[in-house]
């Protein structure tokens, strides 16, 4: 048997402290902490804790090429079974079926070409079946208020680099139209779920943000995008799969949209009932939920990594690509006279699972979302200058 390590695995001192009566009893502090060693590999589903033999072994053994597994078979065979059996160490040609599917996530993951860093972050930082809006009211952290009594006052709102006579005062211009169109714009948080969004609205909403534009050919199989946002290395790697709940002339349901040909996807319905789903995939925060269509903001990490390949910055581009095209959204949906949000708060196992997708292959960064605003703002909306509530 031939076994190397797999590509990328962190390892973490981690400290645990518990409460401890006997030492409360006996004078001292009451607790009782305990040092861990944790294995943080993003091929893996989660971390995996290994003692002073498996960490030893770990790092005797390199990622590269396979090498002969019959010296530390002689010697340490137990310690080299519960690593190939964890999927920190992987054997060539091994045909046991968890071992197999250990090998077969650590080439994806080679063959991605993720900095190690990022994939590690990306892959751990996900959620599933949170609800944090329930957490935040059970922690008393709903509000503003909430979180300056529970954390103390923040940073500062502005800083001051230089003296206030040193300032150079620029004018104040009057508005344009361009101007009041972004003081309208604020996060939807109060859908109206009773009136049904136009065909023809949500078509134009998908055909100015996600749409191409105009394509760039080098060959049959390298085509460049143009759209109306900008992305890193012009690739444009993020895909759009929609949760359409309310759209006139669109079945509810499960979508993929397709750039170039301006067309939905229909994908099988999810496990839950379509609204639930909804608020899953928002992790709770039901003044999203409510929105007629949310939209999965999902990058093609290949796409990206086929040119910064294992480059320290690719996954930070990728970050802002979503940025761009939920402002992009915003401006548009404010434009047309809808609501608009963006959360990265989301459940990106759940959402993974409906829609078929892999998280080192094209997993969810952030869910968007569009539609008719309530008359009434029964959630609270961030609108202190009275763009789009009046104020009294």
């Amino acid at each position: 048997m031939r076994i190397r390590r797999c590509a990328i695995v962190y390892l973490e001192p981690r400290e645990d402290a518990a409460f401890d009566l006997d030492s409360l009893l006996n004078g001292g502090a009451g607790i009782r902490r305990r040092l861990r060693w944790l294995a943080l590999a993003p091929h893996l589903a989660a971390e995996i804790e290994v003692d002073p033999a498996q960490r030893e072994l770990l790092g005797r053994i390199g990622p590269g090429v396979w090498t002969d597994a019959a010296p530390w078979l002689a010697e340490q065979a137990d310690t080299l079974a519960r690593l190939l059996d964890c999927g920190l160490l992987l054997s060539e040609d091994d045909s046991d079926e968890v071992r197999a599917a250990h090998r077969a996530g650590d080439e994806a993951l080679r063959s991605g070409h993720w900095w190690p860093p990022a994939a590690l972050a990306h892959r751990l930082g996900r959620w599933q079946g949170l609800d944090s809006a329930a957490a935040m009211d059970a922690a008393e952290m709903s509000t503003a208020a909430d979180l300056r009594r529970q954390l103390g006052a923040p940073p500062p709102h502005a800083i001051e680099r230089a003296p206030a006579d040193a300032r150079l005062p620029l004018p104040r211009l009057d508005d344009g139209a361009f101007e009041r169109l972004l003081a309208r714009r604020a996060t939807c948080r109060n859908f109206d779920a009773a009136r049904a969004l136009p065909y023809e609205l949500f078509a134009r909403m998908l055909q100015r943000v996600f749409a191409a534009q105009a394509q760039v050919r080098i060959s049959d199989d390298t085509v460049f995008l143009k759209k109306h946002t900008p992305s890193g290395g012009g690739l444009h790697a993020t895909e759009a799969y929609l949760i359409v709940q309310n759209v006139e002339g669109v079945a509810p349901g499960l979508y993929h949209y397709h750039p170039v040909e301006h067309a939905l996807e229909p994908l099988p319905a999810p496990a839950a009932p379509l609204a639930e789903f909804a608020a899953q995939a928002v992790a709770g925060q039901h003044w999203f939920a409510d929105a007629h269509a949310l939209v999965v903001l999902a990058p093609r990490y290949a796409r990206s990594f086929w040119k910064y390949r294992q480059h320290a910055k690719a996954y930070r581009a990728l970050v802002l690509d979503v940025g761009h095209l939920s402002q992009t959204a915003y401006l548009s949906a404010t434009e047309l006279g809808l609501g608009a949000f963006v959360t990265s708060a989301i459940n990106e196992v759940d959402i993974e699972r409906a829609f078929g997708l892999d998280p080192l292959a094209d997993g969810p960064l952030a869910v968007c979302g569009f539609g008719w605003r309530g008359e009434r703002m029964r959630t609270s909306e961030f609108d202190p200058a009275g763009g789009v509530w009046p104020r009294d």
